[in-house]
């Protein structure tokens, strides 16, 4: 028999190796601690439409607003599907990483199609379930929930080859969970202001997590290596819930630094406060007990704190001085946002430059602030892009 030490140095020694060969630390909510730049060949992502490059337009069809111009006037020449006037956060992510787009789900015909990335995100999607929903006399958007495009993931598997080859595309691909939630709380009655706060934060909230949990914990039984989980933007400051609960809130209900609505951005902060402590419970149950590390890396992308920043110092980052106020709109007044006369719609009009502005139809991005928020993203997960990479997206180089 070993004698005791002995077998305390073997463990130790075993513990030592295992952590040396693991892919990933534990990782805080910061981000990921590799001394060497991960490398990824392509992207699969989930989510709404902050993330979405064409699936509702193929859902819709031509003749919806989303489909006519000013949509995509500014990068593509033409209506792309993405809402904003260009390109979207996912496409300077892939920019930067040097990979191709991923194809939008409902765009892929063939196994080779998928081979380069798949983006599941649909506008107007929600984390939860539509039964959910339904069952309390909520209707959703567009009926594409988390689970769907879950679904559609292990879809995609199944084309992709023999159960090897699935591991290592998996292994060697960048996964996007989110944004989303914000469409779940919008249909839950924020919009008609029919829902108590209170019932938001006890009864969706949880909801809104617990799938979101379900799909990471998803794609890293499918093998996933890494895994950026996105918060929620600031409610409080999308032009179209300014607009609509204008004359509603009293003074001391916006924030003075921002003028965003408070409560609303409470709700978001709360959300994303759920979300980092779900993502540390996961990372801990999935760490290794000698070595505390694990091979998949599970990280938050602040995308509140990127949005904040371009609203409250918009001249830091090259916009004009009133950054709640919609490029593409027809109402007038503080924001130009009327839902009646949404982006696209009869009698909107378009601002002259929409790189002056942080939104661009009282809900998205203009295609300069999503440069600017996944440049923000991108600098903390430095581990994901190279400052090269981040470099030829347009951030600050050094």
């Amino acid at each position: 028999m070993a004698p005791p030490l002995s077998r305390l140095l073997v463990i130790l020694l075993l513990a030592l190796l295992f952590s040396a060969g693991a892919g990933a630390d534990r990782s805080t909510d910061g981000g990921h601690h590799q001394s060497q730049t991960t490398r990824h060949a392509r992207i699969f992502s989930f989510g709404d439409s902050l993330t979405d490059t064409g699936n509702l337009l193929r859902i819709l069809g031509k003749g919806t607003l989303i489909s006519r111009p000013p949509y995509g006037e500014t990068f593509f020449g033409r209506p792309s599907g993405r809402l904003s006037d260009g390109r979207i956060m996912i496409d300077f992510f892939a920019e930067a990483l040097g990979v191709p787009e991923p194809t939008p789900y409902l765009a892929g015909k063939t196994a080779a199609d998928f081979r380069r990335g798949v983006n599941f995100a649909v506008s107007g999607g929600t984390a939860v379930d539509a039964a959910f929903f339904e069952g309390r006399g909520l209707k959703m958007f567009v009926r594409v929930s988390l689970r769907n495009q879950t679904r559609w993931f292990k879809n995609v598997l199944q084309r992709l080859g023999s159960v090897r080859e699935r591991r290592n595309m998996t292994a060697t691909s960048l996964f996007i969970v989110g944004e989303i939630g914000i469409n779940d709380y919008i249909i839950s009655g924020l919009y008609r202001n029919r829902t108590l706060m209170s019932e938001l934060k006890t009864v969706f909230l949880p909801q809104i997590i617990r799938a979101i949990r379900s799909t990471v914990t998803h794609v890293i039984a499918a093998g996933a290596r890494t895994v950026v989980v996105p918060g929620v933007i600031p409610l409080g400051c999308e032009p179209q819930l300014l607009a609509l609960f204008r004359g509603r809130i009293g003074a001391g209900g916006y924030d003075p630094a921002s003028g965003c609505i408070t409560s609303l951005n409470d709700l978001a902060e709360l959300h994303n406060r759920e979300l980092r402590r779900m993502l540390r419970g996961l990372r801990r149950r999935r760490a290794h007990p000698w070595s505390g590390t694990t091979t998949t890396s599970v990280v938050y992308a602040d995308l509140y704190r990127a949005v904040t920043d371009l609203v409250v110092s918009p001249g830091r980052h090259g916009f004009g001085d009133r950054p709640l106020e919609v490029c593409c709109g027809g109402g007038g007044g503080a924001y130009n946002y009327n839902t009646a006369s949404f982006c696209g719609a009869a009698g909107t009009k378009t601002c002259a430059d929409p790189s002056a502005y942080v939104y661009w139809d009282g809900v998205h991005f203009t295609e300069a602030a999503n440069r600017r928020i996944a440049c923000s993203v991108l600098q903390r997960l430095s581990w994901v892009v190279t400052e090269a990479g981040r470099c030829k997206i347009g951030c600050a180089c050094a």
